[in-house]
């Protein structure tokens, strides 16, 4: 099972949050993502949202990171853990743009880029941009075609409803070869069908534990999927969320639980087959009892995963 590192205060989620969090700094990450990187952890992953409607506020937060942003900054500070994001909202962004940034990333981090791609549901966000919220599924299928069209193509070429470019040189390409990760978050059969199409990786946030084996089973029945290896992310605290933001008390995923009860919950994950997970943030009182904390998670638990 790998490991993905929360790095407290890249948002502010009422449903999540311990109250320590909220004091934490830009310096405090850094030092954090150092130790993270030097005691073992697998991953750091970024969420992301631009604006946050003030009616939004109360149940999602006002404060998030562009993901792409974070993850190159985190690259820089440490030197052998993966930086993800958990989501970057891909319609809303240009294309050419990303394409670009995350593969500078990649190629200046020595191939330890990766990105989680989601359609978004915040519709205001999108009014707020000036993309249009119903058609945001297909705009993301046509946006992961024609980024991969510039990681992958000597000479790119892309003609599309939303994007279209020919007759152009697309350099550095990343690092990591045919391209960096792509892992898809959602839970919606469209999600489903993406992954099976495009990526390496599943990211689940409103799928139960109980029900992931059998979304992982229909993931791989689409015709897109050609039996390449493929991660599945459920974080013990996933389902403290809900629909919107929203809390929920569910008691496999509170935070403080015993080695033995962590190890146990992990295990069952594995057996719907989860291969990525993380802890939820414990109940401490700032930075230092945090990553005491995590260096006994990376001692005492992971040893005992599968």
């Amino acid at each position: 099972m790998k490991l993905v590192f929360n790095l407290p205060h890249m948002l502010r989620l009422p449903a999540m949050m311990q109250p320590w969090e909220a004091s934490v700094t830009g310096a405090d990450q850094t030092r954090m993502a150092k130790c993270a990187d030097k005691w073992g952890y697998d991953m750091i992953a970024v969420p992301e949202h631009f604006v946050i409607p003030n009616e939004h506020v109360p149940l999602s937060g006002p404060h998030y990171l562009q993901s792409t942003v974070a993850q190159a900054y985190l690259a820089g500070a440490t030197e052998r853990i993966q930086l993800n994001s958990c989501i970057t909202v891909l319609p809303l962004q240009h294309p050419i743009v990303l394409a670009k940034a995350l593969a500078t990333a990649d190629w200046m981090s020595s191939g330890r880029m990766m990105v989680t791609f989601g359609v978004g549901w915040l519709e205001r966000e999108f009014e707020l941009l000036g993309v249009p919220f119903r058609e945001r599924g297909r705009i993301a299928d046509e946006y992961l075609a024609a980024i991969i069209e510039l990681w992958t193509s000597d000479a790119p070429s892309f003609t599309g409803r939303y994007v279209s470019f020919d007759g152009v040189a697309f350099e550095p390409k990343p690092l990591q070869k045919p391209h960096l990760p792509i892992w898809i978050g959602g839970d919606a059969d469209a999600a489903m069908r993406r992954a099976a199409k495009y990526a390496s990786g599943w990211w689940s946030f409103l799928t139960p534990p109980e029900q992931i084996a059998e979304r992982v089973d229909f993931l791989k029945s689409q015709d897109g999927y050609d039996g390449r290896p493929f991660d599945v992310v459920h974080g013990l605290g996933t389902n403290r969320v809900g629909e919107g933001h929203t809390a929920r008390n569910d008691p496999n995923a509170r935070p403080g639980m015993s080695a033995a009860e962590i190890v146990d919950r992990m295990g069952y994950l594995a057996e719907q087959g989860v291969t990525v997970s993380a802890v939820p943030l414990p109940p401490v009182s700032g930075v230092d009892e945090y990553l005491a904390y995590a260096q006994w998670i990376i001692e005492e638990v992971k040893p005992q995963l599968p």
